[in-house]
């Protein structure tokens, strides 16, 4: 099994992410890195899944450079991807107030713009199925970064109302495939401090 582990990035990442990197448990017969510098995230994305398609890699590990996790997630993840799924997310939350979670219920597009429903109900523990997420801590085939390729062209170019992510998540299920979350795969997204469930504002009132 060969895994890709991909990083757009701007010219610097954050110390944190660097030392969770360094402390994760490389699970796969052969993994490389990929540091990916670039100011536009979906050219970055588009440039690693060409990357990965062509130097025959079977999974793409996708982190953003402001995560923080722990040293289980590429097995995690792995073993979700083994269970014959295509696309597994870890649960993490915006950094801003009010530290959502970064994973959807439902996505609805407009001419002008695009609605996305938070999947705020999410199980304590366990995989399920999602619309759409972030990719700060996601795993994917390279079969279906190849196949949406194949029908849709530059997979993570974005479209009216949503972003690179998002953009993608609506190709990959218009291609066929579902989308799945395990919220018992946590990341931290770094900023001013390290943003958790414990920080979602909602979850204080329940």
């Amino acid at each position: 099994m060969r895994t890709l582990i991909a990083v757009p990035c701007m010219d610097t990442v954050q110390t944190r992410f660097m030392i969770s990197l360094m402390m994760m448990k490389r699970t796969e017969d052969f993994c490389n890195f990929y540091f990916y510098m670039n100011s536009l995230t979906y050219d970055a994305r588009n440039s690693i899944t060409k990357e990965a398609i062509e130097e025959g890699y079977d999974r793409v590990l996708w982190l953003d450079s402001d995560m923080s996790f722990g040293p289980e997630l590429m097995e995690q993840l792995g073993r979700r991807i083994d269970e014959g799924r295509d696309f597994v997310s870890g649960l993490y939350f915006e950094r801003k107030p009010p530290h959502r979670p970064t994973i959807y219920r439902a996505l609805m597009a407009t001419e002008r713009e695009g609605v996305a429903e938070v999947y705020r109900d999410y199980p304590e523990s366990g995989i399920f199925e999602i619309a759409a997420s972030g990719f700060g801590a996601v795993m994917t085939t390279v079969k279906l970064l190849r196949d949406v390729t194949k029908q849709f062209g530059l997979p993570f170019t974005p479209i009216t109302g949503f972003g690179e992510d998002m953009a993608f998540c609506i190709r990959a299920r218009e291609a066929g495939y579902r989308l799945w979350c395990d919220s018992g795969i946590r990341a931290g997204h770094i900023g001013a401090k390290i943003f958790d469930e414990d920080d979602w504002e909602e979850k204080k009132h329940e």
